[in-house]
């Protein structure tokens, strides 16, 4: 198996990567992982990373053998500077990604291209670039990778949701969305991100308040380009993030 693939450039960038070749899991999935550091001081971002964040992108468009990709996020901090949330991680950063080939047992060729956003007293766009041949058939689960594992969000079921509701109100510029999540508490003081399943949305940071035995949010979400806004309930993503835990709620009944 090759080594772990460095993912440098020419500037001495406050970050560097590795990519983990982790194990085959017993449906033939291959779990790896990106893996961060950075430096004293600096973080990136979440999937989801607030107003004052730079999201993340992924193109693994020139990988071979590589039939699909499922990354699963660490629960991530909040960040209040300056009146703005932002939502991410500082210091270090492990993405777990579970990597279906297309011919099972075959190496990948992982080509990966990953744009971020590193923030300390000011913020960069970033590019990272791997090209690695992933190969072998080891089984032993990589610590590193099971530790950001379980340091994902607890699905609903297990966190107790006890229901979702969304009332979704048109606006002069789109529309506005209220959900109401009946769930033990978080700890601390929660914060909802509210996810549209669509492409080219906004959606303003959500007010977060918590009412007895519920977790309320309110955003706005806007089309990008000023079109019309068809929200499928189903598709929609709520991530409570409290000092505890977090949980991500898919889904949502009307309110």
């Amino acid at each position: 198996m090759a080594g772990p693939a460095l993912a440098q450039d020419a500037f001495d960038m406050p970050v560097t990567a590795e990519l983990l070749p982790g194990w085959i899991r017993q449906d033939g999935t291959r779990m790896a992982a990106v893996q961060l550091d950075l430096d004293p001081g600096w973080k990136t971002y979440w999937r989801a990373p607030g107003d004052a964040g730079i999201p993340p992108s992924f193109d693994w468009s020139r990988s071979r053998n590589l039939q699909s990709v499922a990354i699963s996020w660490p629960r991530p901090i909040v960040f209040e500077e300056n009146g703005m949330r932002s939502i991410g991680y500082a210091d270090s950063l492990t993405i777990p990604v579970a990597l279906t080939p297309e011919a099972a047992g075959e190496p990948l060729r992982v080509r990966l291209t990953m744009d971020i956003g590193i923030c300390a007293d000011i913020c960069i766009p970033h590019r990272l670039e791997f090209d690695e041949l992933v190969d072998g058939q080891d089984t032993r689960p990589t610590p590193a990778i099971a530790a950001a594992l379980a340091q994902g969000p607890y699905s609903a079921q297990e966190a107790g949701v006890r229901s979702a509701k969304c009332t979704v109100e048109p606006t002069a510029d789109g529309l506005r969305i209220e959900a109401r999540i009946s769930m033990p508490h978080a700890g601390g003081t929660e914060v909802v991100v509210i996810e549209p399943g669509l492409a080219d949305v906004w959606v303003s940071e959500a007010d977060t308040r918590r009412s007895g035995g519920e977790v309320i949010a309110v955003s706005e979400m806007i089309h990008t380009t000023g079109g019309p806004l068809a929200l499928d309930r189903s598709q929609i993503r709520m991530t409570v993030l409290g000092s505890n835990h977090a949980v991500d709620v898919r889904g949502c009944t009307p309110g």
